[in-house]
């Protein structure tokens, strides 16, 4: 169990094989079970809280190193790498489908896909053509960088390539976690709640950019579109904020006109 999160973390698969978990997680037991007296059972408790921090500590230290570790190795092939970040059924992967069928002949593209379980997502991807990695958490609420370590390992990323690693649905303990990105988008849609970035703080401070999906939605929903625009920006006045909808393509091209502006290719020409 990941003492950051509360997540169990021993179970991951990446493309179905399973990974061995990082020192990173692997965890004691927190606490004894001597019993004793009131102020001893007091004590107790201090001193497993203050293991918990430590271990929590630790935990986000070696994930910063290993995240490092990969923001070089993208650095020296000018790996675009994006941590994309939502809740369960914002359209994530429906905006992958359709960036990855308008823009692959650009640039490479290549997925690593999060999910607890389940290849649903992955398949819906290969679909696409782009090379892509399954990486299953089990019961973990996040991907960390040792597992976007090992899922790199099995795609061929081409140099100036952009990578695009869908988180899995959760707008908490991912925000904890650096993977070694370029970038962190968030992702929301209309159907969540003006409110989202007012609820999910750290989150929403931890992000470079903002995408709202499903605007062909917006007429049959209770979402004022300006208002959350605001909350985001009272939380974060530095997020840049898209507005799209993968269904009908509304608001594609600027997001597609972000990328452009990012990739290293594009930089470079």
């Amino acid at each position: 169990m990941c003492a950051t999160c509360g997540c169990g973390s021993t179970d991951t698969m990446i493309d179905g094989k399973k990974v061995h978990a990082d020192a990173a997680h692997s965890h004691g037991h927190a606490h004894d079970h001597s019993h004793g007296d009131h102020h001893h059972d007091d004590h107790h408790h201090h001193d497993a809280d203050s293991r918990t921090v430590s271990l929590e500590e630790d935990i986000l230290a070696k994930n910063q190193l290993l995240a490092e570790r990969n923001r070089g190795w993208f650095a020296g092939r000018d790996v675009f790498a994006l941590n994309l970040m939502s809740s369960p059924g914002s359209g994530k992967t429906s905006i992958l489908e359709r960036t990855i069928r308008d823009l692959g002949k650009e640039f490479p593209v290549a997925v690593l896909e999060g999910d607890q379980a389940t290849t649903a997502d992955a398949e819906r991807i290969r679909a696409t053509g782009a090379p892509v990695v399954q990486i299953n958490t089990g019961t973990g609420c996040h991907l960390d960088a040792h597992m976007v370590a090992h899922g790199v390992e099995r795609l061929d990323l081409k140099q100036g390539a952009v990578l695009m690693i869908e988180n899995v649905g959760n707008l908490v303990c991912p925000a904890l976690f650096d993977l070694g990105e370029s970038v962190r988008v968030i992702v929301m849609s209309v159907t969540e709640g003006d409110d989202k970035p007012l609820k999910y703080p750290h989150m929403f401070r931890s992000g470079q950019l903002l995408l709202i999906n499903k605007l062909d939605l917006l007429p049959h929903v209770r979402f004022d579109l300006a208002k959350c625009i605001g909350n985001a920006h009272e939380i974060n006045p530095d997020l840049e904020v898209l507005t799209l909808s993968a269904e009908t393509g509304e608001g594609m091209r600027g997001w597609y006109d972000w990328l452009r502006a990012r990739t290293p290719q594009r930089n470079a020409a």
